[in-house]
C-alpha cells in the first residue's frame, strides 16, 4: 500500500487542477460580465440573463472553452492523469472498495477530504460557487468539477462517512456535506481511526488470536456452521454466563477465517461515546469493515434494538455475547448457540496460556469457567491462597445471605464412628472424582437434569455435621459458604427468588460449597396455603427445590429433623448421611482431644481423670464434650489449680441443665 501521503498528494493532485479549470471558466464569465466579481453581493442584469438562458447552450460554452484555452485544456489533460493516479491508489481504492462508492460519492468525498486536509480549499468552493458562505462542496459543486452528473449519496449516508450539514436534505443538489473527521484520520494513517469511540474497541490481529485456546468444540462446530454458506447467518448470538469463553469462541472462528478480531465494549460504547445509539453502531461496524474484522459485541442485551437492526445490516458477520439466558426473542433471525461449561481439558489448557506453574487441583475439580481459570493462573506464582482470592474477587458474595465459615478442620479432627467415615469420604471422592467419571467415562449422559451434588447430614444438633462439611471443604480446598436463607424467606417475600438466583449463580462461579445449616426450617413438608404468604413460600421453595437440582456445584444440607423434611426433595439428593450420638469410643476419643494435658509452653495443666467414666456414663454429643472442657478450663483457671475432675463434672452437670436435664444429686456423687 502507498504512503499516507501519496494519498493525500494524489487526491489533492485531482482536485486542484479541477479546480482551476473551473476558476478559468469563472474568469471568463467575469469578463463577459455574465457572473458577480463581488460574490453575490450585487446581480448583474447580464448574470440573470446567463442564468435563465438554456443549460444545455450553458454547458456546451463551457466545453469549447475548455477545448479552446490552452490553458483550460492543460488542466483538464493533468486532472485526468492525476484522476487515474488516484484511482490507482491502493488506500484509495480500499476505502471505495470497502463501502462500495460510486463515481459521484467518491467525487464529493474527496473534495470534502481536500478541505479537511488544507482548510484553504473551502474559500475555493466559496468562489466557485459565486457565494462567500459556501464553504462545503455540494454534488452540484462536485458535478461542475469532474464532469458527471449528480447521483445518489447513499453509502456515504449509510456509512456516515460524510453527513449534509444540519438542517440540509441529503437528496439535493445544492445541499452542503461535511466530512467524518475519521475518513480524513483513517486515510492519513493506513488504518481505520474511530477517535470517538476510544477504548470501547479493540482489534485483535489474526496473530495474536493463534495463540489463543481452542475451547468448547461442540459450540465451535455449530458456529462454524453458521457462519459459513451455505447457511450464512449475519449474526451469531453466543449465550453463556460472564467469563465462560464467548469471546475466546468469537476469536478462534475469526483465526478460522483469517481475520481479525473486533472486539467491542458495549456498555462503554454507548456510555462513552459523543454520538447517538446509531451513529456510535455505525462507527464500529465500518471499523470492522474497514478491518476485514468480525465483530464482537459484549453485553449485546444493552444493544438498542432499533439502532441495532440497522447496524446489523452493515455487518458481513457481527457475534454478539449473550447473558445464559440469551437475548428473549430481541434478534430475530439470529443463530444462537448456547455456550457451556469448560471440559477439564480445556480449563488446563487455559491454565498453560497463562502461566508455566503447574495447574492446582481446583482447576480440575472445580468448574471454573475461562475468566476465572486466567484470573487463579495469573494469581498461581503468589501460591494457593492468591489463587483463591482471586476466585473468590470474581463475584462478591451478597453478606447478608452468605457467610464463609472457616474451615479449619482435618479428618484427624473428625471423632466418628468407621461406617459415617466412610460414608463421609465417599462422598468427598465423589466431589473430586465427578468431572472427571462425567466427562473421561462418558457418564454425562445420566446428570441431565444436573451436574451437581446434593447431600443431606441428618442427626441430633452437636454430632459433628458442621464439621464433617469444614473437614471436606479443607480437603478439597475449597471454600464453604452458610447460607441463611430462612431469614431471607421471611423477610423479603416477593424478592426471594432474585436473592437465591445470585446465590446460586455466584456459588456456581466460585465453585464453592453451599452448605445450608437446619435445612427442616426451610425443606419441610409444604404448608397449607391460608394467605398470601404461604402461596410466596411454597413457590419459593419449590424453585429452591428447582434450583438446588440444575446446580453445577456441591450443595450440603444439614437438619436435625430428617423426618420433617418433603418427600419430593428427599428424592433430589444424591447422598443422605446419618449422623448419630457418639458411642463410648467415641466420646473417649472426643474427651481426650478437649482435655489438653499441656499448654504450649510444656506446662502440665491436667489432674489425672477418669476417663471411663466420662465416656461409658455420659451420653453426650462432641459439641457438648467440647464445651464441657472449655468451662472446667475456665473453673479451673479462676481456682489457681490444674484441671481436674471436678472441674469437669461441674462444666458437664451445666451442660446437661442447657438441655432441660435436671439431676436429682451432682455428678460428684454419682460418680463416687
Amino acid at each position: 500500500m502507498s504512503a499516507p501521503a501519496d494519498t493525500m498528494d494524489r487526491l489533492l493532485a485531482s482536485v486542484r487542477p479541477r479546480a482551476q479549470s473551473l476558476a478559468l471558466w469563472m474568469g471568463e464569465l467575469w469578463r463577459r460580465d455574465q457572473t458577480s466579481p463581488d460574490q453575490g453581493l450585487a446581480i448583474t442584469s447580464a448574470e440573470v440573463g446567463r442564468l435563465l438562458g438554456d443549460p444545455h447552450q450553458r454547458a456546451a460554452e463551457h466545453r469549447a472553452f475548455r477545448l479552446q484555452n490552452a490553458a483550460a485544456d492543460a488542466l483538464d489533460r493533468a486532472a485526468e492523469t492525476a484522476g487515474h493516479a488516484l484511482d490507482a491508489d491502493p488506500a484509495w481504492r480500499r476505502l471505495r472498495d470497502c463501502f462500495t462508492l460510486t463515481d459521484s460519492e467518491a467525487d464529493l468525498l474527496a473534495l470534502g477530504l481536500a478541505a479537511a486536509w488544507e482548510p484553504e480549499f473551502g474559500r475555493v468552493y466559496a468562489y466557485l460557487q459565486d457565494d462567500a458562505q459556501a464553504v462545503r462542496p455540494t454534488a452540484l459543486l462536485a458535478s461542475r468539477l469532474f464532469h458527471r452528473p449528480c447521483a445518489d449519496v447513499r453509502n456515504l449516508l449509510r456509512w456516515r462517512l460524510a453527513m449534509p450539514v444540519e438542517g440540509q436534505a441529503p437528496g439535493l443538489p445544492g445541499t452542503a456535506w461535511s466530512v467524518d473527521s475519521a475518513v480524513a484520520l483513517s486515510l492519513a494513517a493506513e488504518g481505520w481511526r474511530e477517535p470517538a469511540l476510544g477504548a470501547a474497541v479493540r482489534l485483535v490481529s489474526a496473530e495474536e488470536i493463534s495463540g489463543w485456546p481452542q475451547l468448547n468444540a461442540a459450540a465451535f462446530d455449530e458456529m462454524t456452521a453458521a457462519a459459513r454458506p451455505p447457511p450464512h447467518a449475519r449474526q451469531l448470538d453466543l449465550c453463556g454466563a460472564e467469563g465462560s469463553g464467548r469471546q475466546s469462541l468469537a476469536a478462534r472462528l475469526a483465526g478460522d477465517l483469517g481475520q481479525p478480531l473486533l472486539v467491542i465494549d458495549t456498555a462503554l460504547l454507548l456510555g462513552g461515546a459523543q454520538r447517538n445509539a446509531s451513529e456510535a453502531l455505525t462507527c464500529a461496524m465500518r471499523m470492522a469493515r474497514y478491518g476485514d474484522a468480525i465483530s464482537f459485541w459484549r453485553d449485546a442485551q444493552l444493544l438498542p434494538s432499533e439502532a441495532w437492526r440497522d447496524a446489523r445490516e452493515l455487518a458481513t458477520l457481527a457475534l454478539c455475547a449473550w447473558p445464559a439466558d440469551g437475548p428473549m426473542g430481541r434478534t430475530g433471525g439470529a443463530c444462537q448457540i448456547a455456550v457451556g461449561t469448560l471440559s477439564t481439558r480445556d480449563r488446563l489448557a487455559v491454565w498453560t496460556c497463562y502461566t508455566d506453574e503447574p495447574a492446582p487441583s481446583l482447576v480440575s475439580t472445580q468448574r471454573l469457567n475461562p475468566g476465572e481459570v486466567a484470573k487463579a493462573a495469573r494469581a498461581a506464582a503468589a501460591g494457593p491462597k492468591a489463587i483463591r482470592a482471586a476466585l473468590r474477587q470474581s463475584a462478591p458474595p451478597q453478606d447478608d445471605v452468605l457467610a464463609l465459615v472457616p474451615t479449619p478442620y482435618t479428618w484427624d479432627d473428625l471423632v466418628a464412628p468407621p461406617d459415617l467415615s466412610r460414608q463421609l469420604r465417599e462422598f468427598a471422592d465423589q466431589i473430586g472424582l465427578r468431572w472427571a467419571v462425567y466427562e473421561d467415562w462418558g457418564y454425562e449422559r445420566l446428570t441431565h437434569l444436573g451436574r451437581g451434588l446434593a447431600a443431606l447430614f441428618g442427626g441430633p444438633s452437636g454430632v459433628g455435621k458442621t464439621m464433617a462439611a469444614q473437614v471436606i471443604a479443607r480437603e478439597l480446598d475449597l471454600d464453604l459458604y452458610r447460607v441463611d436463607l430462612a431469614g431471607v424467606i421471611n423477610k423479603y417475600i416477593g424478592e426471594t427468588e432474585k436473592r437465591l438466583r445470585a446465590v446460586f449463580d455466584y456459588c456456581e462461579r466460585a465453585g464453592c460449597i453451599l452448605f445450608f445449616d437446619e435445612a427442616d426450617a426451610l425443606f419441610g413438608s409444604r404448608m397449607q396455603v391460608k394467605d398470601a404468604h404461604d402461596r410466596f413460600a411454597n413457590i419459593e421453595i419449590d424453585y429452591l427445590l428447582q434450583r438446588i437440582e440444575r446446580f453445577d456445584g456441591v450443595t450440603i444440607l444439614a437438619t436435625n429433623r430428617k423426618n420433617d423434611l418433603d418427600s419430593a426433595f428427599l428424592r433430589r439428593l444424591r447422598v443422605v448421611i446419618d449422623f448419630l450420638p457418639p458411642g463410648p469410643a467415641e466420646r473417649l476419643v472426643l474427651w481426650k482431644k478437649a482435655l489438653i494435658p499441656r499448654s504450649p509452653t510444656g506446662e502440665a495443666i491436667l489432674d489425672p481423670i477418669d476417663w471411663a467414666f466420662l465416656a461409658d456414663r455420659l451420653a453426650l454429643t462432641g459439641a457438648d464434650i467440647k464445651s464441657a472442657a472449655l468451662g472446667a478450663a475456665f473453673l479451673a483457671k479462676a481456682e489457681g489449680s490444674r484441671v481436674g475432675m471436678t472441674h469437669v463434672l461441674a462444666a458437664v452437670q451445666r451442660e446437661m441443665t442447657k438441655h432441660g436435664m435436671v439431676l436429682r444429686k451432682p455428678l460428684k456423687e454419682v460418680e463416687a
